[in-house]
């Protein structure tokens, strides 16, 4: 006789059984399902061995020697961002920490790839920057003098030059903007001065800004990185080339699963103009931006934070010629969404000289579209407003600030050029509204909602019609050392 069928043991020990087939299997391996007739075929793979042994020849290491003197200008060492330090700082190998009169040279290691069979090579610019000689050890222990062929220290990528008796093995750069948080990736690099060496992992984010420059766009991965791996490649499953490891975060200089990889997307770009032109140019549009926070969004009627805020216009640029003004917002550049700020400066980059592109901009409390283009040269920023005469001081209590009327006398004591305008803040009252917007004395209140400033009296007169109009908050463009932002000031109701 036989006991009546347990559904729900039966429910468990199917569960079970699917569990045993998961964890029985390799990570990268993925096991039939009852919807993989729905599902597209997965290919099973065991391993990286065919990959690295494909790819490995093309990958070698970045040898330096630095003389006497060149040690104290390394790249991580005094950096104004000490979060940045603490990325950069640990991530090659071999450099004493300060040169002195009884260490003549010193050596440093990173990692590189050659990219074609000529025999160049990328890394990273951080590797090579005080560099007085060069090296490329190939895979095979093979040693090569090795030139500059060119550097973008704003992407913190080289292009090396090295030449051989014959044809190179190579790797050719992927699609990184394919690539998929939770894809595999492969990092082959010299790291602790081993040599040659292979870690795997999964891509963890994409677009991360660690505050390396305004281009930042990194891969994240948990791929194991340590010191030597910098400026070595990161590969996709298809042994293409999809991002240069670049830096890691590490508290103690070790692999702590937090790497990041200057995409393919970018790096292509900047090394086919180091390749044909030894320097690199990029777009320019001519404005200096700031995020969109949810406090200007609300005063300047959008719904929601987006975009980019331009805060000034360089003249003559190609924004001033598109008509560009500071306070529009930037939420498309040629079809393409900003969603956030940093969002503008790598699709501006990456745009070629000459081309027409369009921008849709929030101006008016309107979606409104603007033509420019886009030029390679920068001009300088220069201000056109005339200068007033006299050197009036106003004190408002409301916004906790002084401000005073600009004169030859204040433009020399606080560095400003002689064609520069506006109110300048003379003192901020501790613990008031513009001491926690983060006014100071000698900033320049340069506009004030729409209106441009030019004097004490003329933000005395923009106040007045602020208050009249019962407004909850204006918005002032306050100018620090060239540099432009805007800060939302409430009022008292």
């Amino acid at each position: 006789m036989h006991a009546p069928t347990d559904l729900t043991s039966c429910a468990r020990c199917a569960a079970l059984a699917a569990l045993v087939m998961i964890f029985s299997t390799p990570p990268w391996a993925h096991a039939a399902t009852a919807q993989a007739a729905a599902a597209p075929a997965l290919q099973i793979q065991q391993g990286f061995a065919t990959l690295v042994k494909a790819v490995k020849p093309a990958v070698v290491t970045v040898s330096i020697t630095m003389h006497t003197g060149a040690v104290q200008g390394n790249p991580w060492r005094g950096n104004q961002n000490p979060q940045l330090e603490e990325f950069f700082r640990r991530f090659f190998d071999g450099l004493p920490p300060r040169s002195s009169p009884e260490q003549p040279s010193a050596t440093a290691v990173g990692s590189g790839f050659i990219i074609d069979a000529e025999g160049l090579v990328v890394t990273n610019h951080h590797v090579i920057e005080n560099a007085d000689e060069i090296e490329v050890v190939l895979d095979d222990g093979t040693r090569l003098p090795a030139s500059l062929r060119g550097r973008d220290p704003k992407t913190d990528l080289a292009l090396l030059k090295i030449t051989a008796a014959q044809p190179l093995p190579y790797v050719q750069f992927g699609d990184s903007d394919a690539a998929q948080v939770g894809d595999w990736v492969v990092a082959i690099g010299n790291p602790f001065g081993l040599g040659g060496t292979a870690t795997s992992g999964i891509i963890s984010a994409r677009g991360r800004d660690i505050h390396a420059g305004p281009l930042d766009d990194f891969i994240q991965i948990d791929a194991p990185l340590n010191r030597g791996n910098s400026g070595g490649p990161l590969f996709n499953t298809q042994g293409q080339v999809i991002g240069v490891n670049s830096a890691i975060f590490s508290p103690n200089g070790g692999n702590v699963g937090i790497g990041f990889a200057i995409p393919s997307s970018l790096a292509s770009h900047v090394i086919a103009q180091l390749r044909d032109q030894g320097v690199v140019q990029r777009g320019f549009l001519g404005v200096q931006i700031q995020p969109v926070n949810a406090e200007i969004a609300a005063r300047l009627g959008l719904e929601k934070a987006a975009g980019a805020l331009v805060a000034q216009v360089v003249a003559d640029s190609p924004a001033e010629k598109a008509g560009l003004q500071a306070g529009d917002i930037i939420l498309a550049y040629d079809g393409k969404a900003v969603a956030k700020m940093r969002d503008l400066p790598k699709l501006v980059a990456l745009t070629e000289n000459k081309t027409t592109v369009e921008l849709e901009i929030w101006r008016d409390e309107q979606r409104q579209t603007v033509h420019a283009v886009i030029a390679h040269n920068a001009a300088e920023v220069a201000d056109d407003a005339p200068p007033p005469k006299s050197a009036k001081t106003l004190k408002f209590d409301l916004l906790g600030l002084s401000v005073r009327t600009l004169n030859r006398e204040l433009r020399e004591r606080y560095g400003l050029p002689e064609d520069a305008a506006g109110a300048l803040v003379a003192a901020v009252d501790a613990g008031s509204v513009a001491a926690q917007r983060r006014l100071r004395e000698g900033d320049l209140i340069t506009r004030f909602d729409k209106r441009q400033i030019n004097s004490a009296d003329e933000m005395k007169a923009a106040l007045k019609a602020a208050r009249k109009a019962k407004q909850k908050s204006v918005l002032l463009l306050v100018k620090r050392d060239a540099q432009s932002r805007f800060v939302v000031i409430p009022l008292d109701s």
